[in-house]
């Protein structure tokens, strides 16, 4: 069916409050593990069709955020997700008090109950009321960042709608596009500033109720961290500090050079060659057309995936007024589909979207062909983000499809990305462990805190006079922080695996690819550091991981510079 004849209506939250609690007093009167079983597969059937409405309905809504309908059901829906969680979360408990535990584990897994028990501890029926205003302050931020409408260069564009000019190949233009989305975020100081002030109240007050001294530790529980502790975290980033950084302040003075620019400011950082970066060539229609070809000669999965993708309208790519920031995948359970939202701007991340999206779909995808239990089928976050990253190197036989001469140039602008992307990262994640140990701190002190956390992770940035960046504002782009907040170290643990998948393609492509069907198909049967260890590669915790791995990649980008 295709996207567009999906039917959408209100879920009856009513009724499905009290399916959810009949099934947990069925679920607590079994006499066996297989009732409960039978049991347990009727409250994946009742979940999924939910999860599919809610799922459309948010699509929806971030497709175009001005509409009226979709945003009324949006906000119903956030504010009817905890009373959810609270009847999920005694069903939940039910499962992981059975006296027929051992045969439910041995049937469903044990680490689905390793998962539950730490969501059991992330909530409390006592913190509902806050966690509807947390989705609602969220909301509120998402909005905001999709109001925008930045006068530049004779028109009104959005956020996403400047992309392409802040990789002019004119240094002016580059940077008259940095001020104009700063000035929107600086007339909205106010508000960006207030909306983040009552997140982090409003998350800390939810962590004390629980028991918890901070956020950063309850935060850690959302997040699903199942196999390493915030203590391992720390040690990451400090690697990354030590063994990487070093490399990406090399990175940028080869760009630098490369521009022949002495004077490397933040609005060059984005300008990867003199005479501008690399750009997909052909339009929207013809970059999607490639990237049907592409997934259909890289494996007869992948051919199938990308041919249901599109023939059933699950792309929405253009960026757009009223279109909400950003890109995700998203997955509609009761039909067997993801779904890939981003904004096409001509710039080379729309190739990035129809890899890295479409990694996090394929994986979706054939995970529900393959792993029965649904809620084994995806892993926790960096193996998601595994997923993605990864595909965007095993495709790289492709790339001239998109970028046709410009190929080298795309190669070795996305390999060098990998690397400086690794300590932004690391950066957000670090300043959202400050913010949340202090929560007392002013938007001043926050700043403050983001600019100094800056000069450790990325030493090589000057903003000049760049008034919102400059004054250490910069973070309030990042929608992460306000919505899902301690998410982004993720990404920084999947490029190290990425950066593996990239090494083993050079030596043998075909390798490579089973390694990571290898790696998608086991889903969220194992936690993060088993996936990765039980398909033959280093987790990016094992001690040397982030200097090996990141030093190989460096050498390559040695090895083929180009002009």
């Amino acid at each position: 069916m295709k996207f567009s004849q999906i039917p959408y209506e209100r879920p009856d939250i009513g009724a499905v409050l009290e399916q959810l609690e009949e099934l947990t007093r069925r679920l607590q009167a079994a006499g066996s593990a297989e009732e409960q079983l039978a049991i347990y597969r009727e409250e994946e059937a009742l979940t999924a069709h939910l999860y599919t409405q809610m799922s459309v309905c948010s699509i929806r809504h971030t497709v175009d955020t001005r509409d009226a309908f979709y945003d009324q059901e949006h906000q119903y829906l956030s504010e009817q997700g905890p009373l959810v969680n609270e009847k999920l979360q005694a069903f939940q408990k039910a499962l992981l008090r059975s006296p027929h535990r051992a045969g439910l584990e041995e049937a469903l897994g044990s680490l689905l109950f390793t998962n539950l028990e730490l969501e059991e501890k992330g909530f409390s029926p006592e913190i509902i009321p806050l966690m509807q205003e947390e989705a609602k302050l969220s909301n509120e931020y998402e909005s905001l960042y999709a109001s925008a409408r930045v006068p530049f260069l004779g028109a009104e564009r959005t956020i996403a709608q400047l992309g392409p000019y802040k990789e002019d190949p004119d240094r002016g233009v580059r940077k008259a596009a940095l001020e104009a989305e700063g000035g929107f975020f600086d007339a909205h100081r106010e508000q960006f500033d207030e909306l983040y002030d009552r997140l982090v109240k409003n998350r800390t007050e939810q962590a004390r109720r629980l028991g918890f001294s901070s956020y950063v530790e309850l935060g850690f529980i959302r997040m699903g961290r199942n196999c390493y502790t915030p203590q391992d975290i720390a040690s990451f980033r400090e690697q990354v500090v030590r063994d990487l950084v070093p490399l990406t302040v090399q990175v940028k003075a080869r760009q630098a050079k490369r521009l022949g620019i002495e004077d490397f400011k933040f609005y060059d950082n984005a300008l990867m060659f003199r005479n501008g970066s690399a750009r997909p060539q052909g339009t929207p229609e013809e970059i999607l057309a490639a990237g049907k070809r592409m997934y259909e000669e890289l494996s007869p999965e992948s051919g199938e995936f990308i041919r249901m993708m599109l023939e059933n309208e699950l792309f929405d790519v253009l960026a757009k007024p009223g279109k909400a920031p950003g890109g995700y995948c998203s997955g509609l359970p009761e039909y067997g589909y993801p779904f890939i939202f981003s904004n096409f701007n001509g710039t080379s991340g729309d190739v990035d979207v129809l890899t890295h999206e479409a990694g996090h779909a394929f994986a979706d995808y054939i995970a529900g062909k393959t792993i029965p239990v649904r809620a084994n089928r995806s892993p926790t976050m960096e193996g998601c983000e595994t997923h993605s990253m990864s595909m965007e190197f095993l495709t790289a036989p492709w790339h001239h499809l998109f970028f046709g001469p410009q190929t080298d140039r795309y190669e070795l602008s996305h390999a060098e990305a990998a690397l400086t992307f690794i300590p932004y990262g690391c950066l957000v994640d670090h300043f959202q462990e400050e913010v949340y140990a202090h929560p007392e701190m002013t938007p001043e002190e926050r700043n403050q805190t983001w600019a100094r956390l800056e000069r450790v992770y990325r030493p090589y940035i000057d903003f000049g006079d760049l008034p919102f960046y400059g004054r250490g504002a910069g973070w309030q782009r990042q929608m992460h922080i306000y919505g899902s907040p301690f998410y982004y170290i993720d990404y920084c643990l999947a490029q190290v695996m990425s950066l593996q998948f990239f090494a083993l393609s050079l030596a043998d492509r075909d390798a490579a690819w089973k390694k990571y069907m290898d790696f998608v198909r086991l889903g969220g049967t194992k936690t993060f550091i088993d996936l990765a260890h039980a398909t033959g590669l280093r987790s990016p915790i094992d001690p040397g991981c982030v200097k090996d791995v990141c030093e190989a990649t460096f050498a390559w980008t040695e090895d083929h510079q180009v002009e």
